[in-house]
Order: structure tokens, then sequence, then C-alpha cells
């Protein structure tokens, strides 16, 4: 697709005035030519693979982020699911292997890597089961790796014992990062339906149908979109307002194609996809709720929330489709509640609580996200939590996950600092009633008459 530097020159007063940036470009890497029997052998083979393609991703960023005077927060690399990498090898301690990873990211000066991950929504092979019990040691001994495990499909169902396993897997990597609020935790997301070309983290992987590497982009704006919202008043409905919410994304996607595909030429990759995501940070004005709140909610979390966020949702990705053949990864509003600080302030004062959260994920881009429970929370509590959120997946067609955080030692209405753009925000509370049988039944929740669609 042909795109003018004049458009791009059309979002000067959105980069300066309302914080426009691209959020993250995101390298994709293979490594099934990784693999082999010796785990050190393959931890130094990724190493090895990741440097070579990856070794200019920051330094070309940062000029095309000059050249067109378009912010890129995040520089960041996905590669193959390492559970799919390590299965050739003689021992299931894959340590090493994420060791090797999260030293490739601090040496390129990427904030992070993902795909210490496992796909285990039907059953697990014996890779993905070590893999997952490998999951906390591993983010407990690195800094920026991330780690996903895929739980259930639309076609397969939901693994309730992969649940079960995941809601323990959540409290040893919390346990084991105590001095930190269980921060280990911020880097492991579960997932129901997850897409293999998603370029935000912690659930970013190269999927199986993915080349030898490329580069995606995730867009972001919503500071652009509240300023947008916010100078059309209170008078006009609601129609006359998603429309102006698609012409902005239209915009912010051609920005962010431009600096995908540029990025892509001077890296020798293809260019992959355009993630049409709202992502928020902790930064004053660059929140989902704001927008929400400026389209007539009084909080956050009241009546009427979960239907202003299926009018935002759709907007922008009507209006990013608009502006690229490539849209991809989750494309959406996220939501996540300690990277969103009005959402984490709503949740402080109490307007916003988890079964709020979890009906307005039916409508957004992805689940539970950055959400921070008390620490003596159990593990059946937490797979139940899980268990509920893939269900509204599952359904519902659409990827849905869980990125929750048993900080260790706090209680609810207490508040956790996680600091950079993981924020910060209150202890929420959760049911006191125990879900713990229904969780030990095991087995598969079967999967919904709509994954009958061949």
């Amino acid at each position: 697709m042909a795109i003018s530097s004049e458009e791009i020159f059309e979002t000067l007063g959105m980069i300066h005035a309302q914080k426009l940036d691209i959020r993250t470009v995101t390298m994709g890497v293979d490594l099934h030519d990784c693999a082999g029997p010796d785990s050190r052998r393959v931890a130094r083979n990724t190493y090895e693979k990741v440097m070579r393609m990856a070794g200019k991703l920051v330094s070309t960023a940062e000029a095309v982020a000059r050249e067109y005077g378009i912010p890129i927060v995040n520089k960041r690399v996905s590669v193959t699911p390492v559970a799919w990498i390590a299965a050739a090898c003689e021992t299931r301690d894959y340590t090493p292997i994420a060791r090797e990873l999260d030293r490739a990211a601090k040496e390129l000066g990427i904030d992070f890597i993902g795909g210490f991950s496992a796909l285990v929504q039907k059953d697990m092979t014996p890779a993905s089961e070590a893999l997952i019990r490998c999951i906390p040691r591993a983010l407990a001994e690195t800094s920026r790796l991330c780690s996903s495990v895929n739980i259930g499909t639309t076609k397969a169902g939901i693994n309730m014992d992969a649940v079960a396993l995941m809601g323990q897997i959540i409290k040893e990597a919390a346990a084991l990062t105590a001095d930190s609020s269980g921060s280990a935790c911020a880097r492991l997301v579960v997932f129901c339906n997850a897409v293999e070309d998603n370029p935000f983290m912690a659930g970013a992987y190269l999927g199986a149908g993915e080349g030898d590497g490329g580069l995606s982009v995730g867009i972001s704006g919503p500071g652009t979109i509240r300023a947008v919202v916010q100078a059309m008043g209170r008078d006009l409905d609601l129609q006359t307002v998603a429309e102006e919410i698609k012409r902005v994304a239209f915009k912010i996607t051609r920005a962010g194609e431009l600096v995908g595909r540029k990025c892509a030429t001077r890296l020798g990759v293809p260019f992959n996809i355009v993630d049409l995501s709202l992502a928020p940070t902790p930064a004053p004005g660059d929140s989902v709720a704001d927008i929400l709140e400026a389209l007539g909610l009084d909080k956050v979390g009241s009546p009427g929330t979960t239907a202003a966020l299926a009018l935002l949702n759709d907007a922008v990705k009507r209006g990013g489709a608009m502006a690229t053949s490539h849209a991809g990864g989750m494309s959406g509003a996220f939501i996540p509640v300690s990277e969103d600080a009005t959402m984490a302030l709503r949740a402080a004062e109490g307007a916003l609580t988890i079964e709020k959260l979890e009906a307005m994920t039916a409508v957004c881009s992805v689940g539970l996200d950055m959400v921070i429970i008390p620490g003596d929370t159990s593990p059946e509590t937490i797979s139940g939590i899980i268990a509920d959120e893939a269900a509204i997946g599952m359904i519902n067609k659409k990827t849905t996950a869980v990125r929750l955080i048993p900080a260790p030692g706090k209680k609810v209405g207490e508040m956790v600092d996680f600091g950079g753009l993981l924020g910060g925000g209150p202890v929420m509370p959760v049911s006191p009633h125990s879900c713990a049988v229904f969780v030990r039944r095991g087995g598969r929740i079967p999967s919904p008459l709509q994954g009958l669609s061949n």
C-alpha cells in the first residue's frame, strides 16, 4: 500500500499535543532450526539466532522514529513457542533457554522478549508440561523474558487440567518474586484463542504459520482519541462520535503501517501485521478509561461501561481495517488495570470490580489484564477465574486472557507499584466462595457448537 508523507505530517499535532506514538515494533524470530538434544546447546543456538536476526532492531527503529518524527516506545522480539523447540531435548529443565533469551534481550537493548510459551488447549505433551513447570523459576531468574500458555480454543474447548496447573504456577511465580510483590506474574499470561502474530507482551510468540522472521507493529493512541472525543462535546449522538473515532483510528493505523514497513525493509525481513489495539500506559492522559469517561460515563465501572467499550472497540477496528490490509494481532482496546492510571484509580475507589471487568472482556481486545489480587488467594480460585475468562473467549470466538498478580502478603485495598510500563494499582477483592471441587474435576470442557464451523 502506498502511504504518502503528507498523511503522516497530518498527525504531527497528534504527536506533540496528544501523545500519539507507535507502542511497539516487534521482530518475530523462528527457532525451529535451533532444536536439538542438548538443552544448553539449544539455549546457545537460540541466543545466537535472536542476536543475528534482531541485532539492528533498536537502531533501525530509532532511525525511522527520528526520520518521521513519530516516537516508537518499545522494541521487542517474539520467538517460536519454546515448548516446541525444547521437545527434542534430553532433559526437561528449560531454564537455560530462558536465561539465554533474557541475555539476548538485555544485549539488544529491547524491553521484552516473548515466547517462553506452550499451547495446551487440548492436551499437554511432556515437553509442554515441563515448560509450564519451569515458568516460575524462569521468570524469577530473568527480567525481560515473557511467558504465555494457551489453555483453550473455540475448536478444542478448555483444557481444565492445564487450567488447574496454571493456578499453581501463578502462585509459585508470585512466591519466588515476593520481594517485588509477585512481579514475575506481570510477565505471564494465560490465553484462550491465542493469536500467532501478536506484537504485544506478555503474550507475544511467533506461530507455526509464520516465516523465519518478520516485523509487526502495535499502534496506540488513547490520548489522541480521548482528545478528539472531548473536543466533540456531549451533545453529539454516539453514531457521530463513532464515525470520528474511526477517522482518527484510520490516521493512526496509516502512520503505524508506514513506520512498520520502513523498519521491515531496512531490516531485510517481511512486514507482518499492524495490531489495531489501543494500549494504555500509566502516563497521565494515556488512558483507555479516560476515553470511556469522555464518552459520558461518570466513572469507569458504572452502568454503560461495557456498551461504551464495545462502541470504542468496534470503531477502532473499523477505522484501522480501512487503513491496512494487514490487520492482525489482538486489534482492540486493552483494559489493564495497573497499566492504566484512571483504571487503577477507579478500582481503588471501588467503582470498578473484577466482576465488571469480566463483563467488559466480552467486548474488548483481551481480558482480565494486570489485575492485582490478595496474596492469599488460593490456586483453585485463580484457576476458576482463568476458566471463566476462557469460557468467554471460547463461546464468543475471540481471544481472552488472564494476567493476575497474587501479591504476596498484600491485602485488599493495599497499593502495589511495579514501576515503568507495568504501573501499579490496588489489590482488588475476589469472591470468597470456593470453586475447588469444580477445578479439581479436570478433564476438558468440550468445544461449543460454535466450533463446528466447517
